[in-house]
């Protein structure tokens, strides 16, 4: 698999602070974090505690993982989250190898975390949960899917704004889409004449829903 522009970036700037070791390991830890994201997370836990990053010019610990690791806020925070909510529930997890038991994603773990802090799940749940990311790593996608709407329920009104949020955004990305895979030939111009129209139909209805809303909430507040 080709590198990806962020890792040749990290590659080059680890080069261009190889004097400061540091630096240039908190860089290579950014680098190699796909293929296990422990020794980034604690890295970056330290880092955020001694703030060397004002040394290296930086104005924030935010800032600084932006730029120079080329990692997003959510990222960091679920990373230092899952890394911190281990070291509490399971800390024989951080020495594992990969090898003999398998390591976790930190999104995961982030899932697991997130479902202990809402404590609305009964405790065996909880438990089947525990063992799905522990023993079995399983994706936080496998995990969403079977435990969401136990350990994140939301009221009828909330899921159904969530599906008319989704069947929005599915019918503006199916326009956008559409455009140029009948001019290339994908979809049969005729064919794609005939469904242009509906889906713009149902991705205005739906707008036009989101900004009655908005202004009905708006109106509200003042």
């Amino acid at each position: 698999m080709g590198k990806t522009e962020s890792v040749r970036t990290l590659e080059r700037a680890e080069q261009l602070h190889a004097e400061d070791p540091e630096r240039a390991e908190m860089i290579a830890r950014a680098r190699r974090f796909k293929a296990g994201w422990y020794e980034l997370a604690e890295a970056l836990t330290e880092e955020r505690r001694r703030e060397r990053f004002k040394a290296w010019g930086f104005q924030s610990f935010e800032d600084y993982c932006r730029r120079e690791l080329h990692l997003k806020p959510d990222t960091v925070a679920k990373l230092t989250g899952s890394f911190a909510f281990l070291r509490k529930k399971a800390p024989d997890v951080l020495a594992r190898d990969g090898r003999t038991a398998p390591i976790p994603s930190y999104q995961a773990v982030d899932f697991w975390r997130r479902a202990e802090e809402e404590q609305l799940a009964p405790a065996d749940t909880m438990e089947e949960i525990r063992t799905r990311v522990l023993d079995e790593a399983a994706p936080a996608s496998a995990l969403a899917r079977a435990y969401r709407t136990v350990v994140f329920p939301v009221d009828d009104g909330e899921e159904e704004r969530r599906r008319r949020a989704a069947l929005r955004a599915t019918a503006g990305k199916l326009l956008d889409l559409l455009g140029p895979a009948r001019e290339e030939g994908m979809v049969p111009r005729p064919l794609a004449d005939d469904l242009e129209e509906p889906l713009a139909r149902l991705r205005d209805l739906f707008e036009a829903e989101k900004a009655a809303e908005k202004a009905e909430k708006s109106s509200s507040n003042n």
